[in-house]
This record gives C-alpha cells, sequence and structure tokens, in this order.
C-alpha cells in the first residue's frame, strides 16, 4: 500500500501566497493579452509546488518527491535496507517577509518530523510531519513495526 505524505511548500507561506495571488492576476490579464500566461504559469509554479513523501510498505521503498505545480511527482524510489532506521526530530522553519514599509513580517513554523537514516547514521529524507509530539511517536512505532526497522 501506497501512502502519501505532505511535508512543505518551498517557497514558505508568503512566496506562496504571492504565486497564488500571480496565478489569479494571470488569468484575469489572460483575457485582455497573452502575456498574462506568462503571470499564470510562473504563479502556478510558485504557489502549488510542494514537497511530498510517498511510502510503500509492501515493496518497502520510499520516494521523496518534489511536486512540480501541484501535480508532477519528480522523485527516485529508494529502497529500505534492515541497517536503515527511522529517528525523530524537531524542527523550526523561519520566514522573514518585509512589506514595502519595510516592516518585516516573521512566521515560525514549529513541528516533529520522522526521519530516514542511512546505514552511516546520516539523513536520507524526511518521512512524515507532526503537530504534536504524541502523535509522531505513535507513528514512528507504526512504521517501525511495518518496515521492520
Amino acid at each position: 500500500m501506497i501512502t502519501k505524505n505532505k511535508l512543505d511548500k518551498p517557497s514558505g507561506p508568503s512566496g506562496t501566497a504571492a504565486g497564488i495571488f500571480m496565478f489569479f492576476a494571470g488569468l484575469i490579464a489572460a483575457y485582455y493579452s497573452l502575456t498574462g500566461l506568462i503571470l499564470v504559469v510562473l504563479g502556478a509554479f510558485i504557489g502549488f509546488s510542494s514537497t511530498s513523501t510517498f511510502l510503500d510498505t509492501d515493496k518497502r521503498r520510499i520516494k521523496f518527491s518534489n511536486n512540480l505545480f501541484g501535480i508532477i511527482p519528480i522523485g527516485k524510489w529508494i529502497i529500505i535496507t534492515p541497517g536503515m532506521r527511522l529517528g525523530l526530530i524537531k524542527s523550526h522553519r523561519g520566514f522573514r517577509t518585509y512589506s514595502r514599509g519595510n516592516r518585516t513580517m516573521d512566521m515560525h513554523i514549529k513541528d516533529y518530523r520522522i526521519i530516514l537514516y542511512g546505514e552511516d547514521n546520516k539523513k536520507i529524507m524526511p518521512v512524515q510531519k507532526f503537530d504534536s509530539l504524541d502523535m509522531a511517536q505513535g507513528e514512528l512505532k507504526n512504521l517501525r513495526e511495518q518496515l521492520a526497522l
């Protein structure tokens, strides 16, 4: 069974909002001029692109995917070997946006992530993200049993 886990937006919350705004502005501009299609394509790429992981527990493999335009998954399957392990880390991502009046808006996103480590104890990729530690620990235990790690 293949499960899809959504992770992040590469451009952050402000870039995603700006991309969606560009997309809709391009749709309106495309009615009047064909150059509005450039805004549609750029806005769709910036606003809808995301990252995710696909986990196939039957074949014991995992794929980190960059979803271009939100629908085209780009990535490579990695076979899970017995020497790999799963771990849990606390993640903190910060984003800063400046307004035209040179005021800053800071956004901090804190969550817990299940990470796949290789045989040499180096991080390979994030597998899932959670808002609470209890949910992350429960799913970590469940994944370890499913993947026999």
